[in-house]
């Protein structure tokens, strides 16, 4: 067994999609390889199938690897919740929200257990852990409290890849950077540096390449290309604003960037439907000219509620639903309802607050613990969805809020899952052209998707393209495969298999 941990020289450096091409190009080979992230801190999150939540990327480095998501994977994830507070989940399950002082002074040896522990596992089953550190291992401030990047290299004794973001400039300083700040015992485990996101002219750089291996004592294996034709997944928030989504499209569908927007990987199918624009639109900006509006999921559903309405959307949203479907997944279905309700304040410091009253549904926060399950459901078939009854799709839940439908109809009947509350046996909401669900997910199912946006190209004068073929997951698959191709062709695959055959 061999422990390889790429770190990067700063948040969104690129280690994400480093792990993953490892993944699948040790998995071609042969190897047993698996990924590992001890602590991630993202919003972006999935329900494995041992029903335990995990974060999004390590979902896509376990499809390159060829596995099943399993919570060893990422033994600590971190969701902000509030300002310094966040909900801690440990080995797939919510322990608690805490703030960054309880955190690291309380709470810090359960959390270090709980890394081992799965560390441990996954060395038992596997011959390659390909591990991703977080943010920087050179936040001098943190050095002490670390848990997700020199720390976890002594623990599982891995030689270190630093991955360095040339696209947002610096790339030369935040590498010498990052090995001035380093113990000398940590600077010895990194064996290696890759620059990423390269847009320019090789010859230019490679000057600077050459000095900075001097300087550092370290060789540079490679620099990665700005590929932007690769569909995979975003990980967090931040990387949202360098996104650049198609629009201007003859069809836009509208997507609100809630301040604690959650799980936007919904959204990423749609994308890739032809015809279709996605148009992500910030808070204070102008819903402007759109054919359906998509409230995603949020962190916190009541504190975005307040944020919606102090910046003018309730009575924008409520007008536009008059004439385009409005669409609400997880915490934005439970906006759409008249009420939320918080008496014991376990969601946000405001209490219960007004929903936007496009639903007759109510919700309530503290009457059951996390709903964390893959769930699977059939069309009850009403409103947008009258001619979709039936028909199966499958989603996964992360929701602590429970819905009663006061005069709403049920949009799915459960097969599997939660659903509104436990016992329910439906799952979401519809009147007319506005709907609601908890599954995670439901716009990966084609079926759905498709019939969807063949309803906004019908009732928008477009042809209807019918359940073709599914772009999105034949992109995806792609573009794993093209991710490990483009490594190989440009970093010394040579010198890693050094390190792993040592």
């Amino acid at each position: 067994m061999t422990c390889i941990m790429v770190q990067g020289t700063s948040s969104n450096a690129g280690k994400s999609v480093v792990v993953a091409a490892l993944c699948r190009i040790f998995s071609k080979r042969g190897y047993q390889v698996v990924p590992f992230k001890s602590q991630n801190m993202s919003l972006n999150s999935f329900t494995t199938s041992e029903n335990r939540e995990i974060a999004m990327a390590q979902v896509l480095q376990a499809e390159a690897a060829g596995l099943d998501p399993s919570y060893h994977m990422n033994p600590i994830l971190l969701k902000p919740k509030e300002d310094f507070i966040s909900q801690v989940i440990v080995h797939g399950k919510p322990a608690g929200d805490m703030n960054f002082y309880y955190y690291q002074n309380n709470f810090r040896d359960k959390a270090l257990k709980a890394i081992k522990s799965s560390l441990d596992f996954l060395k038992d089953k596997y011959d390659i852990i390909v591990i991703e550190g977080a943010g920087s291992p050179a936040e001098i401030n943190m050095l002490d409290v670390d848990m997700a990047n020199m720390k976890i290299a002594q623990m599982a004794d891995a030689d270190v890849l630093l991955v360095a973001d040339i696209d947002r400039g610096g790339v030369f300083a935040s590498i010498a950077g990052t090995f001035a700040l380093l113990p000398e015992e940590d600077r010895e485990r990194i064996k290696g540096v890759i620059i990423n996101k390269f847009r320019g002219n090789l010859d230019i750089l490679m000057p600077g390449i050459q000095q900075i291996e001097e300087i550092i004592g370290v060789p540079v294996l490679g620099v990665l290309p700005y590929d932007e034709s690769l569909k995979l997944p975003e990980e967090d928030s931040a990387s949202l604003s360098e996104h650049k989504f198609s629009r201007d499209e003859k069809l836009n569908v509208g997507v609100l960037r809630f301040p604690r927007i959650a799980n936007f990987t919904d959204i990423d199918p749609l994308e890739y439907e032809p015809d279709l624009g996605i148009k992500l639109i910030e808070l204070g900006s102008n819903i402007g000219d759109v054919d359906a509006l998509i409230l995603p999921g949020t962190r916190n559903t009541i504190s975005d509620m307040v944020a919606i309405n102090e910046a003018g959307f309730v009575d924008d949203i409520r007008d536009i639903s008059r004439s385009i479907p409005v669409i609400g997944l997880c915490g934005g279905y439970q906006m759409l309802g008249n009420r939320i309700l918080d008496e014991s304040f376990k969601e946000s410091k405001y209490g219960s607050v007004d929903g936007l009253g496009l639903l007759g549904i109510e919700t309530s926060f503290g009457k059951v613990d996390k709903i964390i399950t893959q769930s699977e459901a059939e069309s009850v078939g009403d409103g947008i969805f009258q001619d979709f009854k039936g028909t199966t799709v499958k989603g996964y839940e992360l929701h602590e809020g429970t819905t009663i439908l006061k005069n709403a109809k049920p949009l799915f009947r459960i097969i599997k899952g939660c659903g509104n509350y436990p016992g329910s046996g439906f799952d979401g909401a519809v009147d007319g052209k506005v709907a609601g669900t908890y599954f995670h997910g439901v716009f990966h199912n084609f079926l759905f998707r498709r019939y969807f946006t063949d309803y906004l190209r019908r009732t928008n004068g477009l042809e209807e393209l019918g359940y073709v073929k599914d772009d999105f997951e034949d992109l995806k698959r792609f573009s794993i495969d093209r991710l490990a191709d483009i490594f190989e062709e440009n970093i010394q695959m040579e010198f890693i298999d050094g390190l792993i055959e040592k």
